[in-house]
């Protein structure tokens, strides 16, 4: 355990002077103070409600459809199919990544965010990029922040672009960075694949056969996100990351046990717990789009 400094309330006229100061979010210094800066603050009608119901998604074992067994790929396919028509929310196990990849993807993201806000810093989002490391969006937007730190990479899965991952990272935060490179850029690959095989599974359930989506995503580019929520000391004045749809064909999502993940479906709220040996996967608006009749 480490002592918490316990940090006087501010005046008004405090408050007021911090807010027309330009906002940093520097996690180390904000999960400790009692006063959330109003930027983060967010509309009682926005606010997460903890008890929400957890939302039932499908288990799909993809052990039997990745060994090739065509009955457990048909049946793999139908649940694909009726998650899709229901929420488009699903979880996959027996999914073939490694623990030790997973484990080792947590394990250095977690010293990523520990480090010093100038270090991280190296990796600035610029303006109108989608990579790098990102502070909550306090230059983008003035009001109803995220609480959260973002390391954004691309992926490509074309043969000129075997080291895309590492050689950003390194270029980024520096040579000492070649083993965290390595593993993002093996973590990276891994969902490639995976991503393919749920292709396959999702041409099966629209009934255009394995291979129409997997060859049109073959060479694939994709954006790998790392988020870290800090802790907070007023959880529920803020949210880790506002209402949103994803833009992609496919989001696939590794949730560490502290959970707070939530989706709407009908107009209603609902959680998923978090489960390490499994994945969620959700299809986005371009997906749902390029599948429309």
């Amino acid at each position: 355990m480490h002592p918490i400094p316990i940090m006087p309330q501010p005046s008004n006229q405090e408050i007021k002077e911090q807010d027309q100061h330009p906002l940093v979010f520097d996690a180390s210094v904000l999960r400790h103070q009692l006063h959330i800066p109003s930027q983060f603050i967010w509309p009682d009608e926005e606010k997460a409600c903890l008890d929400e119901p957890e939302l039932q998604v499908p288990f799909i074992d993809l052990g039997g459809f990745l060994s090739g067994d065509p009955l457990a790929a048909a049946e793999a396919s139908r649940l694909v199919g009726e998650a899709c028509q229901k929420h488009g929310f699903f979880l996959v196990v027996n999914h073939g990544i490694q623990q030790q990849l997973i484990s080792d993807a947590h394990l250095y993201m977690d010293h990523f965010f520990a480090l010093p806000l100038s270090h991280k810093q190296r990796a600035q989002r610029m303006p109108g990029e989608h990579c790098g490391y990102a502070s909550s969006f306090t230059g983008r937007f003035s009001s109803k922040l995220p609480w959260k730190e973002t390391l954004s990479f691309q992926y490509s899965a074309r043969n000129n672009s075997p080291t895309l991952v590492k050689d950003y990272l390194c270029d980024k935060m520096g040579k000492e960075f070649h083993q965290f490179g390595n593993v993002y850029q093996d973590y990276c690959e891994a969902m490639s694949n995976l991503s393919l095989g749920i292709m396959e599974l999702l041409g099966m359930s629209l009934g255009v056969g394995r291979a129409y989506f997997r060859e049109f995503f073959e060479e694939n580019s994709s954006i790998m996100r790392l988020n870290y929520y800090p802790p907070c000391q007023k959880p529920d004045l803020t949210l880790g990351t506002g209402p949103h749809c994803d833009p992609t064909s496919l989001t696939i999502l590794h949730q560490d046990q502290v959970g707070g993940l939530q989706v709407c479906v009908d107009n209603e709220w609902h959680s998923i717990k978090p489960v390490f040996n499994a994945f969620v996967v959700n299809v986005g608006d371009t997906f749902m789009v390029m599948s429309l009749s």
